[in-house]
């Protein structure tokens, strides 16, 4: 994660009135019209820094960088008054939210705007620049008013590389004066679009994950303000009217009355001024406040009216484009629509000003001393994994969310997450302790609900994520308050067993940093082995999966051997253990063929037109940024140029592939599995492998009654989405029992946790199918989150995670997603194992 410190130590733009440059408007500036052509990034912050030359009270901050190196930037403006106390006013404001005071009686709003959160949904940022001029213009009359009683944030881009790679494509390809039918190349962008960042992660929903650098640091500012109003801008289908809140259900019950009253204020305004010029709208619909990660619900659930406002375009919206009811609907239209709805949420903001700053001081103070909801502590325990609670432990961190370790109290009893009783706890030194009694207090009840609890099933997003879950660590929801003993845990450091010159150094196989040693030492041409089964040494017991670094076989290394793999651990923060012998005392020795040697692993992924990005973006962002393992990817049409003998791992990810279909090449992938490769599989990819000739099979959909209601196909119009749940997953969490003494699931215990957003489920394969069901559904395992009861009554009984032989090959079967936006934290060894151990 970027050091904290970047706020503060980097380009900090404060101009005096000494400068007097003259205030340009974007079109005087840039040479064009806005709306006539897409701004490139970097013309876009230049005008930021013009307009900050000649504004005195508008202070320009870069917070981060992408991963591509491109800036990210803030604008804060402010009336002179305002400006001149900002420091005094950004710490009252952050003493509102943690319960510290409630600040003086003129503490204005603090208005922040999000633009262009996905890339090729480009007239945010267009916006951003009318709206940074009209707040800036001293002319204005009307904004200079309001900003009396605000602070205005402006952020115009957070996704500058997803929004670069769309515009280069837009100016590169269109026509001189604008094709405004849907199907000429400048509406239709190759893949993977300009929608996501640089590893194709939707930013838009990882406000509260923060997996992305750009997320991390944009948060990390965001918590530094904590505004009381954020609006996030965006872009919908061609042919949708503009949407703006107040939002549709389900709306989370956490969210309080005077949010949605603050909602519809502000939608009324904003349909006052479409009204005038008779623009269409909706409001209500399809846009809900439930998943806690995008850039409306984030903030509310921080005390802050977020919105989220959409413009019919996106990123085949162009100049211009030609609409179903034959209207034109150009660039220039999109613009002005997305500037008047900010400038008409500056408008309530400050005519609310007092209500608002009086209801979020309220907010915060209600949550640390009634909070809402049942639960009035949580307890999270390491169970043999130390990474995995330390991952957790900086995720609340990263959202401002307190916990201790151990407890005052060491026993309770509460909700088991994992088994849904209620059972007696011991709380022990090593505990992870959450009070709900905190200012964040509605942000952790919405983390860690082990229920979600709908008001509609008609939902925008995923319906379940409790942090547990996500994490695979027992955990406890407690009726009773707790107090945490400790504000930290004592740090566990290196421990070795008596070895003077060790035989082999030892790694226990449970967590994503043991994955970082493994991938280190690969890099290096360390041999290393592992443990099919549990053993024991020196009188101690390692669990099925250790890693076993032994001196023999690594020879070349020389006298520099220990200091070598010591060296390598400590970097990755990993504990070894260091044994003088192979003989063991209970289990295999390390010379059994148990005990296996890991190959080294070339990893080549297929990527293009039919590839899921999303899915493609976050095994490439686990390879490159979590593991350190190289990846190739490989673009579909280009996989008969492939030298199958410089691979011996593809994966395919989630999508729909032209390949499969073609024969020759499904047979050159046979054999190349046949003669030793594994394929990994993961969800529609393995779908379109059970529908070919390679020996599994989708469940079916079992006919449970004998005699069929002859009306059942007569449903009404009206209630067709109601109709359409029925087969409806958005994600939901179901409980998986596992064979883990198989190298699939090595490192983890019989059960697993995974988030699923269909109905696929494969049939058990058999001793004629030579497989291995590895992860399977029983019976009904659900836990949480929205499903259809037709898919629920389809989800049992039935195998989700496997690995079929081929010849002397594997086929890996991962129906689900183990690395779900990167927060579904326990599935990452998952597949790691897949990539790693299994052969």
């Amino acid at each position: 994660m970027r050091k904290c410190l970047l706020p503060v130590i980097c380009l900090l733009l404060i101009f005096q009135h000494g400068f007097s440059q003259t205030l340009l408007t974007p079109d005087q500036f840039l040479g064009y019209p806005l709306g006539t052509r897409f701004t490139p990034h970097y013309k876009v912050l230049e005008y930021f820094k013009a307009v900050a030359a000649a504004t005195p009270n508008m202070q320009l901050q870069q917070y981060g960088t992408t991963y591509e190196g491109r800036p990210l930037m803030m604008a804060i403006i402010a009336s002179p008054e305002n400006f001149g106390r900002l420091q005094d006013i950004q710490q009252q404001n952050l003493d509102r939210a943690n319960d510290k005071g409630r600040g003086s009686a003129d503490q204005p709003v603090i208005v922040w705007l999000s633009y262009n959160v996905h890339g090729n949904e480009a007239v945010s940022t267009e916006a951003a620049m009318r709206t940074l001029y009209l707040l800036a213009d001293k002319g204005n009359a009307q904004t200079q008013l309001w900003l009396r009683n605000l602070v205005v944030i402006i952020d115009p881009c957070l996704n500058p590389d997803g929004r670069e790679r769309y515009v280069s494509f837009y100016n590169q390809v269109h026509n001189l004066v604008p094709d405004v039918q849907r199907y000429s190349r400048e509406h239709n962008e190759p893949w993977p679009g300009g929608r996501a960042n640089h590893y194709y992660f939707d930013l838009n929903r990882d406000w509260a994950w923060q997996t992305q650098t750009e997320s991390q640091q944009r948060v990390a500012m965001y918590n530094k303000w904590m505004p009381q109003i954020h609006v996030d801008f965006h872009e919908q289908g061609i042919d949708a009217p503009y949407y703006f809140a107040p939002a549709a259900e389900p709306l989370h019950e956490v969210i309080k009355p005077w949010q949605r009253e603050m909602q519809v204020l502000i939608g009324k305004n904003n349909a006052k001024y479409f009204d005038e010029q008779g623009w269409l709208y909706f409001t209500k619909e399809v846009f809900d406040l439930f998943y806690p990660s995008y850039g409306d619900t984030y903030p509310t659930y921080n005390g802050a009216i977020g919105m989220t406002y959409e413009q019919g375009g996106g990123g085949r919206g162009g100049l211009a484009v030609l609409k179903e009811d034959n209207d034109t609907l150009t660039l220039t239209d999109r613009i002005a629509h997305h500037v008047t709805t900010g400038l008409s949420t500056i408008e309530i903001a400050s005519q609310q000003a007092q209500r608002i700053t009086e209801e979020f001081s309220r907010y915060f103070h209600n949550a640390a001393t009634a909070p809402e909801g049942v639960y009035k502590s949580y307890v999270i325990k390491a169970a043999g994994n130390a990474e995995k609670l330390a991952n957790l432990a900086a995720l609340l961190k990263r959202n401002n969310i307190t916990f201790g370790y151990g407890s005052k109290t060491p026993k309770a009893s509460g909700l088991n997450y994992f088994t849904g009783k209620t059972e007696n706890v011991d709380i022990t030194r090593e505990d992870m302790v959450i009070s709900a009694f905190q200012p964040r207090s509605n942000l952790l009840q919405v983390l860690f609900e082990p229920q979600s609890r709908l008001s509609d099933s008609v939902t925008y997003d995923i319906t379940a994520w409790a942090i547990p879950y996500a994490y695979g660590l027992p955990a406890y929801a407690i009726r009773q308050q707790l107090s945490p003993a400790t504000d930290s845990v004592a740090a566990d450091n290196n421990s070795y067993l008596a070895a003077t010159h060790p035989y082999a150094y030892l790694a226990r196989w449970n967590s994503v940093k043991d994955v970082r040693l493994l991938t280190a030492l690969l890099r290096q041409q360390v041999k290393v082995r592992y443990a099919g089964a549990p053993f024991t040494t020196g009188g101690r017991t390692f669990p099925a999966g250790t890693l076993i670094i032994p001196r023999s076989g690594n020879e070349h290394i020389g006298s520099r051997f220990d200091t070598y793999i010591t060296s390598l651990a400590n970097e990755v923060k990993v504990n070894l253990d260091a044994v003088a012998t192979g003989f063991v005392e209970k289990g295999t020795d390390f010379g059994s063929d148990k005990v296996r040697y890991i190959q080294p692993t070339e990893v080549a992924m297929v990527v293009g037109d039919n590839v899921s990005s999303l899915n493609a973006g976050e095994i490439w962002h686990f390879f490159e940024q979590q593991i350190g393992y190289p990846v190739s990817l490989v673009n579909e049409k280009n996989l008969s140029r492939i030298n199958w003998k410089n691979i011996n791992v593809l994966i395919l990810p989630d999508g729909d592939y032209s390949f499969l279909e073609d024969k020759t090449q499904v047979a050159r992938l046979k054999d190349w599995v046949s003669a030793g490769g594994r394929l990994i599989a993961l969800q529609g990819a393995l779908a379109q492998l059970a529908g070919g000739d390679w020996g599994i099979h989708l469940k079916k959909e079992s006919d449970t009654t004998t005699d069929k209601d002859i009306y059942a196909p007569l449903k009404s119009y009206a209630n067709r989405e109601r109709e359409s749940v029925k087969q409806f997953i958005p994600g939901a969490i179901y409980k998986v029992q596992l064979d883990n003494t198989h190298p699939l699931a090595l490192g983890y215990p019989d059960t697993y946790y995974t988030l699923k957003q269909d109905d696929h489920i494969y049939e058990f394969m058999d001793d004629d199918d030579n497989g291995w069901n590895v992860g399977v559904l029983k019976k009904d395992n659900y836990l949480s989150g929205f499903v259809g009861v037709d898919t629920r009554a389809h989800l049992k009984d039935g195998l989700l995670f496997g690995v079929k032989d081929i010849g002397n090959g594997k086929l890996i079967m991962l129906a689900d997603d183990p690395l779900f936006r990167s927060f579904w934290e326990n599935g990452k060894l998952l597949f790691s194992n897949a990539v790693f151990l299994v052969f």
